[in-house]
């Protein structure tokens, strides 16, 4: 087998996993689309090696020892990626990126310190303490 069958395959996987990077919204189809681009380096990893081993004497399998570490730690970034998408979901409601970068960017609610003035909406007084606020998010 030529080497350019898993180069373009793997160029093609990489390249879905970076549009699905760029133009999804949900946070989770995020994270699937970095698997793929994982996924897209492994295969040339592997093929890379295969096709040294051919030409070298001694063959060390570098290549396919580096994939295994690569999918360990693509494991370990999944689990935790998925278990932040959850706290944020369950948190905030929504798995949107976009709708939760407009929350971190502080769009909706100016801050502790506004006055209103900038929003054009008059100021409310907080209401409840911190243990009330956090009673009813738990």
């Amino acid at each position: 087998m030529h080497l350019a069958y898993p180069a373009v395959l793997s160029a093609l996987l990489f390249c879905t996993g970076l549009y699905g990077v760029l133009a999804r919204r949900n946070a989770i189809l995020v994270l699937m689309s970095v698997e793929l681009m994982l996924n897209a380096v492994n295969l040339n990893l592997v093929a890379f090696d295969v096709w040294l081993s051919k030409a070298a004497e001694e063959t060390l399998h570098s290549g396919q020892a580096l994939t295994l570490f690569t999918i360990a730690i693509a494991a370990a970034e999944i689990g935790i990626g998925l278990a932040i998408v959850l706290a944020v979901h369950r948190n905030r409601g929504t798995s949107d990126i976009d709708k939760l970068r407009d929350t971190a960017e502080g769009h909706e609610h100016d801050g502790p310190d506004s006055d209103g003035s900038d929003s054009g909406t008059p100021a409310t007084p907080a209401t409840g303490t911190a243990a009330e606020k956090a009673e009813a998010t738990a």
